[in-house]
């Protein structure tokens, strides 16, 4: 299965589980009268829309290049990440959080809390299901030596990196919300349970501002890694007839789509058909091992004096 294939794989079966999960916890909250069940549903809700955000970003990224826009539609994929970042603050956290300080000001008795125990149990299995997919899609990105936190840390695919952290941001809020249920009952004070809701809502702005930093990264040209760079460079200078290269320009254009820009001195003495063909191997070289480099423009001159 390819990576784009994952990451699509692990956005349908994070929708098609929060759609049910939404479902049954406003239910649940409707019986049951709980804050923290709302703030669950309303977290499933926009999780469900999230998605569907980037599987339309991916969709539209994928659209070729055209006169306005000659390297592609790729970084639109990045913007509806920061959309779906800001719908998670606003949205998700700003409602859980305002729910729950409405729950601690007009505190409402919990009447049977069985539903939400059913809902709650249900919702971590599917969650975690939810969960698992995405884990998977990041770790088949994952580079040899690289540790989990790493390759989430630096992953350029926001719909891997934003489904890790949204369906981990679920567990960790059903897990919230089963506690927030349990102790409001067996104490009978329903400050617990709104207390978990507004615990809920800054762990979804937490999350938040996580995913609108990373994007910010990659929206405003962030390049490849310390380590490839060094290896572009050290490829193009071990080509024949190259003599002098200056640390690669990169950007990243899509999450496999890197754009290369480097200035090669070659030997003074090769032929303007001989550098044409040291030019190709430069690129052969550098593709040979780092695929993800789709557009490499070589500036041959001399480098003296710069």
């Amino acid at each position: 299965m390819s990576a784009s294939s994952s990451s699509k794989l692990s956005l349908y079966g994070g929708i098609a589980a929060n759609v049910a999960i939404a479902v049954s916890k406003f239910v649940a909250a409707y019986i049951t009268g709980s804050s923290a069940m709302l703030s669950e549903g309303i977290h499933s809700l926009v999780d469900t829309g999230n998605g569907g955000l980037l599987l339309y970003g991916m969709s539209r990224s994928q659209r070729p290049a055209d006169a306005q826009h000659p390297f592609g539609h790729g970084k639109e994929l990045y913007f509806w990440a920061l959309i779906v970042a800001v719908l998670i603050f606003a949205i998700g956290g700003g409602m859980s959080f305002y729910e729950g300080i409405k729950h601690l000001e007009h505190p409402e008795p919990l009447t049977d809390p069985k539903w939400n125990y059913i809902v709650l149990g249900l919702s971590i299995v599917f969650e975690g299901v939810a969960a698992g997919l995405a884990i998977r899609a990041l770790l088949e990105k994952q580079a040899t030596g690289s540790s989990f936190w790493h390759t989430l840390r630096t992953s350029r695919d926001p719909a891997v990196f934003a489904s890790v952290l949204e369906n981990a941001a679920a567990v960790a809020g059903l897990v919230i919300a089963l506690f927030g249920v349990y102790f409001g009952h067996l104490l009978n004070n329903p400050l617990f349970d709104g207390g978990a809701s507004i615990i809920i809502g800054l762990l979804l702005m937490g999350v938040a501002v996580l995913l609108v930093s990373r994007t910010k990264d990659l929206l405003t040209g962030e390049g490849v890694n310390d380590a490839t760079s060094q290896q572009v460079q050290e490829l193009a200078r071990r080509t024949p007839g190259v003599t002098q290269v200056r640390p690669p320009l990169t950007m990243y254009l899509a999450p496999d789509d890197v754009m290369l820009a480097l200035d090669v001195d070659f030997d003074d003495h090769l032929t303007a058909t001989q550098v044409e063909a040291t030019v190709k191997a430069v690129q052969d070289a550098i593709r040979g091992q780092h695929p993800e480099f789709k557009r490499i423009f070589i500036e041959a001159k001399s480098l003296t004096g710069r």
